[in-house]
């Protein structure tokens, strides 16, 4: 794939010097100890056994494959290619262009448009959405984490892992400290400065990007784990889970995975598998672990005969758990943006450093600089409703494993959130309108652009969006229980944001990042305990 360089005069030494530090980087990371082995060769996986398998090698899953290879061997199958040496993933001043360059089968980010004619993307390459996203790095607050049930000690540790290895503090952008200003004018209070906690008020938060301008997905945490102990394989599709019955028809068991090559016929398929105890009755197996993400997750899980049990008659798949919350409650965080600029124009990408967090909460705002084509940007500030009662659902549209399902977010539908969004338009143009951005666009303060109730009401139906924030799908209480096994089956688990009955608020990228490592650790520990009593 060739890679257009949208770079002028002096930007082109500076752009020479960033990709040949990252080609370095990135080759000395693969070539090195300290890195798993990575083949993109399905015969060198193809009927071989491991202690656990991880579907996805996104922004829980390498953290988790590397947690669980401390002690086990484990197989990381995902179904697009390497981000390194890649430029519009890696270097900030291409931040967004991948979003550009989309296809069905290959590229790194596979765009869709939910059924509520809304688009957005979804990761396709090891690092998950970590290689395509902003790179705002925060925690969830602490009352989310009461509510979902974690051990705050563990999770302090896992964020804290995770920010020792991937995470920088950002050096504002001129851009970042006028938004900065006005998010303060618009009344976000107090001012808490650089901070990695989930505050009300202005913060700034970390970034994944680090002072080179290169950017550090959940792939170079696998450098964190035993090399000797990993394999990953590319370009590799699952098509399904496979499951053994014990005899008795009462129990039964995820044993391995049948997967595709991602660019191949979805006839010729491979298989690999758990490895089975020494002891027959012994129950130290290990697992099969989904983390392919919001829409990858229920998608295998139907395509593996587990859902709804209509639904997967219309795709003649055989049943193996009927499971109706599969594809269940699925959740985007509603949101809306507005140009700070007149016009397109040429200007570096900038990735959102700066966030508002309203009272309570309940909205956030950031903004950025982003790529329309490949010679113009624009400078959107956008805000999210963080905590929506609207609920969707998903259903697959194929067997075919490498296409989309259907999703339907079900924006606004609940009154309360189309309140919210109303309050959010209104909030969004004090930002935009504020003295900070006037003067840094050389403009006089924007005019109020919407104000009777009922222009609000059509201002949020016809431009509602997404922050890229969707979750659900497999959620806990519904399609697995509180240690993220799948009920009514054994030896499988699902680990990513489809598990989330809600947003953490803030941007979920650090908790995803968090839950893989915290997971891990859980999993290590349970079967440390299983050991000692066989």
């Amino acid at each position: 794939m060739d890679y257009p360089l949208i770079i002028h005069g002096y930007q082109l030494l500076a752009a020479f010097l960033f990709l040949l530090f990252n080609l370095l980087e990135s080759s000395s990371l693969i070539q090195g100890k300290s890195f798993p082995y990575i083949t993109s060769d399905v015969n060198e996986v193809s009927g071989k056994s491991y202690d656990y398998i991880v579907i996805g090698g996104g922004t829980a899953g390498c953290p988790l494959a590397a947690t669980l290879s401390e002690r086990f061997s484990v197989l990381l199958i995902e179904r697009g290619g390497s981000p390194y040496g890649n430029p519009l993933i890696l270097n900030k001043m291409y931040y967004g262009y991948s979003l550009l360059q989309t296809d069905e089968f290959s590229s790194v980010a596979q765009s869709f448009i939910s059924e509520d004619g809304v688009r957005n993307h979804r990761g396709r390459v090891l690092g998950g959405s970590s290689a395509i996203n902003g790179g705002f790095y925060s925690r969830a607050s602490n009352d989310f984490v009461t509510r979902v049930g974690w051990d705050k000690e563990l999770v302090k540790e896992a964020y804290e892992w995770v920010e020792s290895k991937i995470v920088s503090k950002p050096e504002l952008t001129m851009w970042q400290s006028v938004i900065e200003f006005g998010l303060l004018e618009a009344g976000f209070l107090p001012y808490n400065g650089f901070t990695w906690e989930h505050l009300e008020g202005t913060k700034i938060g970390g970034t994944i990007f680090d002072e080179f301008g290169i950017r550090h997905t959940s792939a170079d945490l696998l450098g964190a784990g035993n090399p000797e102990n990993i394999t990953v394989l590319l370009t590799a599709t699952v098509k399904n889970i496979i499951f053994h019955n014990n005899g008795t028809g009462n129990e039964r068991r995820a044993v391995g995975i049948r997967f595709i090559k991602s660019n191949g016929s979805t006839d010729q398929t491979y298989k690999a598998y758990l490895n089975r105890p020494h002891n027959s009755s012994s129950s130290s197996w290990g697992d099969v672990i989904l983390s392919a993400g919001t829409l990858g997750s229920p998608q295998i899980l139907m395509l593996s005969g587990i859902g709804p049990e209509e639904h997967l008659k219309n795709f003649n798949i055989p049943l193996v758990l009927d499971l109706k919350g599969v594809g269940g409650e699925m959740q985007d965080n509603p949101a809306l943006g507005l140009l700070a600029d007149m016009e397109a124009e040429f200007r570096l990408p900038d990735t959102p450093q700066v966030a508002g967090i309203a009272k309570d909460f309940k909205f956030i705002v950031q903004a950025g600089v982003l790529p329309i084509s490949f010679n113009a940007t624009r400078m959107p500030v956008a805000i999210k409703l963080a905590f929506p009662e609207s609920k969707g659902k998903l259903i697959l549209h194929s067997t075919d494993p490498r296409q989309n399902p259907l999703v339907q977010f079900n924006y606004l539908a609940k009154e309360k959130d189309m309140e919210g969004c109303r309050e959010m338009a209104q909030v969004i143009q004090k930002v935009v309108r504020s003295d900070s951005v006037a003067v840094f666009m050389r403009t006089k303060p924007q005019n109020k652009l919407i104000s009777s109730p009922n222009d609000l009401k059509d201002f949020c139906k016809k431009n509602v969006g997404t922050y890229y924030h969707y979750h659900g799908g497999c959620t806990v209480g519904s399609v697995v229980d509180k240690d993220y096994k799948v009920y009514g089956l054994k030896g499988l688990r699902v680990i990513d944001g489809s598990t989330l009955l809600e947003s953490p608020g803030t941007n979920p990228m650090a908790t995803l990042l968090m839950l893989g490592r915290y997971q891990g650790i859980k999993i290590l520990t349970e079967r440390e305990s299983t050991s000692s009593f066989t």
